[in-house]
């Protein structure tokens, strides 16, 4: 694969012929992209002395990705369980979903036009979860590290040195959201020619009981599962790792790819565990996501752990 190139052009007034400062042009193609989101000035970086970026440099910077099995995954989860008993955070998540909840309830009073996208919208919580649990992932870090915690520290990430990297994860995520939404709303357009339910109990019976309704379902969660296996793979750790290093997004991602990779058993039983303990959570009238959600984070953060070294 080709490469940019890296032209130098600097003076010195030291007597031991070190540079004083780098000035640098870099032509930038896909390889490279990573200098641009989020990670830090590559000047910034250089110790005196050096003068240029090695193979050897980028290969090191690329983060090391373990293989791990269900005992792993399982003890992730036990310690987000225990960060969250720690630090409770339901009522913080109990206002941040109601809201959204009375929106849609709002909404559906002033016609039923929404039902068809009610499930979706829904269901497609996963796919920005891991953007909303950044917080989490911070107080969990924090107490690893034997640090205080306390919940104004969900807001240090706005400190964090790979903001960028992480608000262009964030864009991904709610770019592919948006996609899930417009895909969903196409397949129901197809086999329904776009009709609005007259009623809920229409809406069901459409669903439940009409063949179109059986292909709906069958071809939603095809297409759904599809949007969950892409989410998985460029976020189960992208965002822990950016916290955690000051690393560009496209190397957090390319990191969170390969970790799929190479555990493609033990990730997909997190993402199983991921979408049955949302569904669960959803059930009752979706207060269990207050408990859901925030266990989901911390544990993901023990996960990432377990996964880059």
């Amino acid at each position: 694969m080709s490469r940019g190139n890296v032209h130098f052009n600097y003076t010195s007034s030291r007597q031991d012929s070190r540079p004083a400062c780098v000035i640098f042009r870099y032509s930038v193609n896909v390889a490279d992209w990573e200098i641009l989101i989020g990670e830090s000035t590559m000047a910034d970086n250089f110790e005196t002395g050096e003068t240029g970026i090695t193979e050897t440099d980028r290969t090191s910077a690329q983060p090391e990705v373990r293989e791990i099995g269900a005992e792993e995954v399982m003890d992730a989860l036990a310690k987000g369980i225990k960060d969250f008993n720690a630090k409770p955070s339901h009522m913080i998540f109990l206002g941040l979903i109601y809201p959204v909840v009375a929106i849609l309830a709002a909404r559906l009073a002033f016609g039923y036009d929404i039902l068809p996208l009610l499930f979706p919208l829904v269901a497609g919580f996963a796919l920005v979860g891991p953007l909303a649990a950044t917080g989490l992932y911070e107080l969990s870090r924090r107490r690893e590290k034997g640090l205080e915690v306390r919940w104004a520290h969900m807001f240090d990430v706005f400190k964090s040195p790979s903001i960028k990297g992480i608000a262009t994860i964030g864009v991904i995520l709610t770019a592919i959201f948006v996609a899930w939404l417009g895909t969903a709303q196409f397949i129901y357009d197809q086999l329904f020619d776009g009709r609005t339910p007259a009623s809920i109990a229409a809406f069901a019976h459409q669903v439940f009981m009409t063949d179109e309704g059986r292909r709906l379902m069958l071809i939603g969660t095809g297409a759904g599962w599809v949007f969950a296996m892409l989410v998985l793979a460029t976020s189960v750790i992208s965002i822990p790792l950016l916290l955690d290093r000051d690393v560009g997004a496209l190397t957090a991602i390319r990191t969170s790819v390969r970790a799929m990779r190479k555990n493609p058993k033990s990730m997909t039983l997190w993402g199983i565990i991921v979408a049955a303990s949302l569904f669960l959570g959803m059930l009752p009238a979706f207060v269990g996501l207050a408990v859901v959600v925030p266990v989901l984070g911390h544990a993901t953060w023990h996960l990432y752990r377990k996964l880059v070294v």
